[in-house]
């Protein structure tokens, strides 16, 4: 008999909150994104809530907003890994996500960083991989131009089996650490890589044991084609961005229908669409506290904000209560600028509604309203195939994870949609994912039965 299927919750905790303006608002920490007590208590208030992961989206430049310099939040945050590392050491059972480039890191170091997260956590690390969407990212790696969106993505694919391959340099009995015999590893349980692609060579083996998860969870955001193609062949996890039921269960059937492809099952890819819930104990105070934040939107940064989503082109020349115009393809974030189309489209939104419509979630799914009305919402899409859980993205920090914690998930709870203890210690128990077997023992094995 099968267990019961339940909401898989993680939180999204970035700095003073997810809206553009979050860190001028009253309650917010507005120094959040440098401040480790700050991520101490966000943490711990989500694993009081057994919450399966705390995730960080993280890029490497800083956008400075043009028309908006020096008004946005985006200029000063850990690294997430480093701070992860911290924060593993005051808690016990919250997993943590942090985001990593393949297209600007070198595969050796992160395999090597992840897996040592992966052990100072006792088995509680995951992986965002991106691509990196910003250009900006580009001058500061020595290159003149960010690379191509499809040349990012064949470069992703032989990263994830680089790193892959080196969280497998050793297999799990491998350190002895036998100090009668002398003994520290077995020889024969270490493994060379020698990958020699496209666009990376390297040797191995790494120089961390293979991590307590085999590999730390792997996680991926990209919803363009390339993006839905990579994801079934190496995501665990997917982070995604709908705005109704049916294109949420577009998405799920069609990155989950690839599965098979690669040899994968349906429950090993779990889709979690980004929610923004503005929680209160009653509809008109929600819509009260979703008001204030809107109100602290300065025009310039919302249209900077809106360019950037648009595929970084400058609508500024545009006036502001006309159409969205017809914008050139970009290199950089292509499902997300499809988004923004498909919204002001829908909307016939002009570039200021569009702004102010994604402010707060950058075009994921807004929920204004109590528990019981939010909780519906999530229900009806996880029970038809639109979620297998949530990204939840509190709008002000820490009141907003406060909120999520006290209201929504109680409400989650009592519909029996929401576990009450954590079931395991690992982010793969959390998530109901497999332990990967070592490929190296997988290849050995198939060569002895031949």
């Amino acid at each position: 008999m099968s267990a019961k299927r339940e909401l898989k919750l993680g939180a999204f905790l970035p700095a003073a909150g997810h809206h553009v303006a979050a860190w001028r608002h009253p309650s917010a920490q507005a120094d959040g994104g440098v401040n480790l007590k700050h991520y101490i208590r966000l943490a711990q208030t989500a694993e009081r809530a057994k919450l399966d992961a705390v995730f960080l989206a993280d890029g490497l430049a800083s956008n400075f907003f043009a028309g908006a310099e020096g008004k946005t939040a985006y200029g000063g945050t850990f690294e997430p890994v480093t701070l992860f590392s911290a924060l593993a050491a005051v808690t016990e059972h919250i997993g943590f996500i942090a985001t990593a480039s393949t297209t600007y890191e070198d595969p050796y170091l992160l395999a090597r960083k992840f897996a040592s997260l992966d052990h100072i956590s006792s088995g509680r690390a995951g992986w965002n991989i991106v691509t990196t969407g910003s250009p900006h990212a580009a001058g500061n790696f020595g290159l003149d131009a960010h690379p191509d969106h499809s040349l990012r993505y064949e470069r992703a694919n032989e990263f994830y089996d680089v790193v892959t391959g080196l969280w497998d340099s050793w297999e799990d009995g491998a350190f002895l650490r036998d100090k009668t015999s002398g003994q520290f590893y077995d020889p024969e349980q270490s493994h060379r890589l020698d990958f020699k692609g496209k666009f990376l060579k390297v040797r191995g083996p790494l120089n961390v044991p293979r991590p307590p998860q085999g590999y730390p969870v792997i996680v991926q955001a990209g919803s363009s084609e390339p993006g839905k193609e990579f994801a079934a062949r190496t995501a665990e996890v997917i982070f995604t961005a709908q705005q109704t039921l049916a294109d949420a269960q577009a998405f799920y059937r069609d990155v989950k229908g690839r599965l098979p492809k690669y040899g994968r099952r349906y429950e090993q890819l779990k889709v979690m669409p980004g929610i923004f819930p503005v929680l209160a104990r009653t509809e008109s105070e929600a819509k009260a506290k979703y008001q204030e934040l809107q109100d602290l939107i300065l025009p310039e940064v919302g249209l900077a904000l809106l360019s950037g989503l648009s595929g970084d082109f400058d609508l500024s020349n545009y006036p502001v209560d006309g159409p969205l115009p017809p914008l050139p393809e970009t290199n950089n974030q292509k499902s997300r600028q499809a988004l923004m189309y498909e919204i002001a489209k829908k909307n016939n939104f002009t570039i200021r509604d569009l702004y102010l419509w994604v402010a707060g979630a950058r075009g994921h799914w807004t929920l204004v309203g109590t528990a019981s009305q939010i909780a519906d919402e999530l229900q009806s899409w996880f029970e038809h195939e639109g979620a297998d859980g949530f990204n939840l993205m509190p709008p002000v920090l820490p009141t907003g994870l406060d909120d999520i914690v006290e209201l929504l998930v109680p409400e989650l709870r009592r519909r029996g949609l929401f576990r009450s203890e954590y079931r395991g210690k690992t982010l793969r128990d959390h998530l109901g994912l497999e332990r990967p077997e070592n490929h190296f023992v997988a290849q050995a094995r198939a060569v002895s039965a031949e």
